[in-house]
C-alpha cells in the first residue's frame, strides 16, 4: 500500500506552489489534499484548481475569513480531525499563510513529521504574521526545503542544521510550465483594452499596508500619479478596507478590476511596464518574467531580487513609490538562484528518501 501524505491549503500562493509537486507526489504517494478555505471565493480558489490542474480538495474546512487568532484556532482543530482520521506518514505545508501554521502545529501535536516547502526565508520583520507562520512551522518542521541558498544560510544562522535542503523554488517550476499555457490561451489584454508596456500592475493585501489608512492614502495617491494607467485587481479585503476608508473617492488613472486567474496574472506580469505589490510571490513572478519590480514594503524575503537590481523596496511612499517606478530600468533574470525548473522533483525525492527509512 502507498504511504499517505496530507497536503495542506488554502491560499492562491500555496495552489500555485502545490500544482507542480502535487503531479509528482500522486505517481508515487496517495495524497490527501486538505484546504482549508482561507481563500475561498472562486477568483482566489476554485479557478486556480481548474487552471492549474489540482485534483479537487478531499477535504474543504471552509474556514472563511476572521482575525488571525481565530481563524487560525479553527483551522487548528479541524487540521487534527482530518489528520486523526486519515493518519498521514507526513504532513505538505508551504509557504507562510495561517494554514501552513495550522497545518504544522496539528501535525507536530500528533506526532505526524511536517515538510515545509519555502522554508528558511525571512523578512527580519516580527510585525509581520507571515513571518512568525514561517519560523514556528521551520521549527516544526523534519524536512526543510527552501527555495534559494540565502534561506539555507538563515537557518544555519538560527542553528537549524538537520533536514534542511536546497531545492529550488516551486513557483519557477509552475511558471516554466504554465507561462506558454497563458499567452495562448489568456485574452486578459484584449478584454481589458490593454497594449504591451503600456501599463503598471498592482496589487496590495498585506495589513501593514491595508489596515493603516496613511499607508493605504499613499500608495493610492502614488498610482494615480503615475504616467501609465495601473491596473489593480483588487484582494476582496484590500476593496473593503478601500471603501471603509475612502469610500466613493474617485482615484484617477487606477483600474480596479476582480482577481483574475493564475493565467491572466502571468499575462498581466509580463506585459506590464512594471510591477506594484507586496506580494512575495509576485516580486519573484516579475523577476523570473524579466519585468521590474517595485515593492510597496520595507523589508523582502527575497532579497536576491534586489541584488540582482531588479526589485526596489519603497515602503509606502508615495514619492519613493513614484521615483521607482518611473525610473528606467533592465531585468536580467538569472534563473539559477532559484534553481532550474526541477523543485518538485527535488522535494518529492527528499520525501520518498525519508519515508523509505521508517
Amino acid at each position: 500500500m502507498r504511504k499517505k501524505i496530507a497536503t495542506i491549503v488554502g491560499a492562491r500562493p500555496q495552489f500555485i506552489k502545490c500544482a507542480p509537486v502535487s503531479e509528482l507526489l500522486r505517481k508515487q504517494f496517495r495524497e490527501v489534499l486538505i484546504h482549508t478555505g482561507q481563500h475561498y471565493n472562486p477568483e482566489m480558489s476554485h479557478i486556480f484548481f481548474q487552471q492549474l490542474q489540482i485534483p479537487e480538495p478531499d477535504y474543504n474546512l471552509e474556514v472563511g475569513s476572521h482575525p488571525h487568532g481565530r481563524q487560525t484556532g479553527f483551522m487548528l482543530m479541524r487540521i487534527e480531525a482530518v489528520l486523526l482520521q486519515e493518519k498521514p506518514a507526513l504532513v505538505l505545508v508551504y509557504g507562510d499563510t495561517n494554514s501552513t501554521l495550522a497545518g504544522a502545529l496539528a501535525a507536530a501535536k500528533l506526532n505526524v513529521p511536517v515538510a515545509h516547502v519555502e522554508a528558511g526565508l525571512r523578512s527580519f520583520n516580527r510585525k509581520m504574521p507571515e513571518e512568525i507562520n514561517r519560523i514556528v512551522a521551520d521549527r516544526l518542521a523534519s524536512l526543510l526545503f527552501c527555495p534559494t541558498r540565502t534561506a539555507v544560510k538563515n537557518l544555519k544562522a538560527e542553528g537549524q542544521l538537520q533536514g534542511v535542503y536546497w531545492t529550488g523554488d516551486v513557483m519557477y517550476d509552475a511558471l516554466l510550465r504554465h507561462l506558454p499555457l497563458a499567452e495562448q490561451h489568456s485574452r486578459i489584454l484584449d478584454r481589458l483594452g490593454l497594449s504591451p508596456k503600456a501599463y503598471y500592475l498592482a496589487t496590495v493585501h498585506r495589513a501593514e499596508n491595508t489596515d493603516q489608512p496613511e499607508r493605504l492614502n499613499e500608495i493610492l495617491k502614488a498610482f494615480a500619479r503615475l504616467p501609465l494607467p495601473v491596473v489593480f485587481p483588487v484582494h476582496p479585503r484590500t476593496r473593503r478596507f478601500i471603501q471603509t476608508h475612502f469610500g466613493e473617492r474617485n482615484w484617477p488613472n487606477i483600474r480596479f478590476i476582480d482577481p483574475v486567474s493564475y493565467l491572466d496574472v502571468l499575462v498581466l506580469q509580463k506585459n506590464a511596464a512594471k510591477v506594484l505589490t507586496d506580494s512575495g510571490g509576485m516580486q519573484k513572478e516579475a523577476y523570473f518574467l524579466e519585468v521590474p519590480c517595485v515593492t510597496l514594503r520595507e523589508e523582502t524575503e527575497w532579497p536576491e531580487t534586489v541584488a540582482a537590481g531588479a526589485n526596489v523596496l519603497t515602503g509606502a511612499s508615495a514619492e519613493k513609490i513614484l521615483a521607482a517606478a518611473t525610473r528606467e530600468v533592465r531585468v536580467r533574470c538569472q534563473g539559477t538562484d532559484f534553481g532550474d525548473g526541477q523543485a518538485a522533483a527535488r522535494i518529492v525525492a527528499l520525501i520518498d528518501k525519508m519515508l523509505e527509512k521508517e
